[in-house]
């Protein structure tokens, strides 16, 4: 049986990637890092790999990661965007909203969390 990578790869270009809002939670404290994606999927992995590798740029998760352990972690899916179907349409917009709505219900931010408090302009 033959695998035609062509094929593979348009059909994974042609995909819509899962929107949304993530988070990386420590299931001993509760704390979390909310994240946003255009793909979610790809950015939970991301984050996995780079605590896996002691290479990620939250020097408090990564120190939680490292004294406690991959299994004390989950990293879930919260809230998912529907693309629209329209060719001009941007959801960077809508997935915005979207993470300031969950920022504001669920408050991750240091020390309870682990995001950074947002900068006041």
């Amino acid at each position: 049986m033959s695998v035609d990578r062509k094929a593979l790869t348009r059909q994974y270009k042609e995909t819509p990637r899962t929107m949304g809002i993530g988070q990386v939670r420590n299931l001993t404290s509760g704390k979390v890092l909310l994240i946003a994606g255009l793909d979610l999927p790809s950015l939970l992995n991301r984050h996995k790999a780079q605590l896996r590798l002691n290479a990620h740029s939250v020097k408090t998760l990564q120190a939680d990661w490292n004294a406690q352990g991959a299994d004390n972690f989950a990293f879930e899916v919260l809230d998912t965007l529907t693309p629209v179907d329209k060719p001009d349409s941007d959801p960077a917009a809508d997935l915005r909203a979207l993470e300031e709505m969950w920022l504001e219900k669920l408050s991750p931010f240091e020390p309870a969390g682990y995001n950074r408090q947002p900068k006041r302009t």
